[in-house]
């Protein structure tokens, strides 16, 4: 049930739904609109569309998706934006709200949108962006299904300038070519440089300071762990659920499930994502990553962003998520 944002032709999305952004009389429009109708076939859908007739502001119908990819399209009517004061904001979720209750009662497991009112309609893209997340989450708190975002490229993810300034510093501050990462672990200023580091984290830790600490005595025993009871020993210690686990890590339940089952070794990706939904420091990030053969590289660009929203305490994957898809690296979940 994760939110995945992803840069995609909608129209080649392999889900079992995509979203129309359309209009009241849901008639062809042009941009993606129109590429939906030219892909699904012009005529056949546009013959459903008629047959429902009509789409009140906020609501969504749906339709056979013919010969698209997805089985359905679920054509949603978004609010004109008018500077914010004719309810556009609740209109707009309302879009997102009705299309995923419709994929549910129609058996959906995938589904696919747009920007919603993004485009012709004007509405400011960070505050569609905003709402589009804020609604699904809502839903996908309650249920299980995967919603795909689809963009074409990261000008929707408009990280505030003081947000995007901080990261790009933090990046240059840290960024280590890899051959020069061999060197220095190999050279004397790499551990003053260490030293140093290592110095910032405690300073670090003065002003968080309800950072957990490892002692060497669990360190040891959890020596011979697998990363599986390491996770589930995590979980137990913070007292939290499963589902709120897999929720906040943006994975699929059963992805969860066989992570659970040891039947499966998780990527980098998906141990990471656990690590954030856990809120775990620098440390104990680490050393979950390490019991699945993983580290936190300073020559990846996505792992020192990581790194600097563990340091910052900041733990909201998606927004974690909007900062990978600006600085073009993977995201995290499923």
């Amino acid at each position: 049930m994760p939110l995945l944002i992803v840069r995609n032709d909608i129209t080649k999305m392999k889900v079992d739904a995509i979203v129309n952004a359309t209009n009241p009389m849901l008639k062809m429009g042009g941009g993606v609109s129109g590429a939906i109708f030219t892909i699904a076939g012009r005529r056949q859908l546009q013959d459903a569309c008629d047959a429902i007739g009509h789409c009140a502001q906020g609501d969504a119908v749906i339709t056979p998706g013919f010969d698209l990819p997805a089985k359905y399209v679920i054509h949603t009517v978004g609010p004109v934006w008018h500077g914010g004061i004719a309810g556009e904001s609740e209109q707009l979720a309302d879009c997102y709200t009705h299309s995923l209750e419709l994929a549910k009662k129609h058996g959906c497991e995938s589904i696919a949108f747009p920007l919603v009112s993004s485009g012709t309609y004007r509405y400011p893209k960070q505050e569609a962006l905003n709402i589009a997340i804020s609604a699904i989450s809502k839903f996908l708190f309650d249920n299980d299904m995967t919603v795909y975002l689809v963009v074409y490229d990261a000008k929707a993810f408009m990280l505030s300038k003081q947000l995007f300034a901080s990261i790009e510093k933090f990046i240059d501050d840290n960024y280590v070519e890899e051959q020069a990462l061999h060197y220095r672990r190999t050279s004397a200023s790499y551990q003053r440089r260490e030293d140093l580091e290592f110095q910032n984290l405690e300073n670090r830790s003065v002003i968080y300071d309800n950072l957990d600490k490892r002692s060497l005595d669990d360190i040891v025993k959890q020596q011979d762990e697998s990363f599986s009871k390491s996770l589930f020993r995590l979980i137990d210690q913070r007292k939290m659920k499963d589902s709120e686990v897999y929720k906040k890590a943006n994975i699929d339940r059963r992805l969860f499930s066989k992570i659970r089952n040891e039947e499966y070794h998780p990527s980098k990706n998906t141990c990471i994502a656990l690590s954030i939904a856990l809120e775990l420091n620098l440390d104990q990030t680490k050393d979950l990553l390490a019991k699945a053969g993983y580290t936190l590289s300073k020559s990846q660009k996505a792992d020192l962003i990581i790194e600097y929203h563990i340091l910052e305490r900041q733990y909201d994957i998606i927004q974690i998520n909007e900062a990978l898809f600006t600085f073009k690296q993977p995201i995290l979940g499923a």
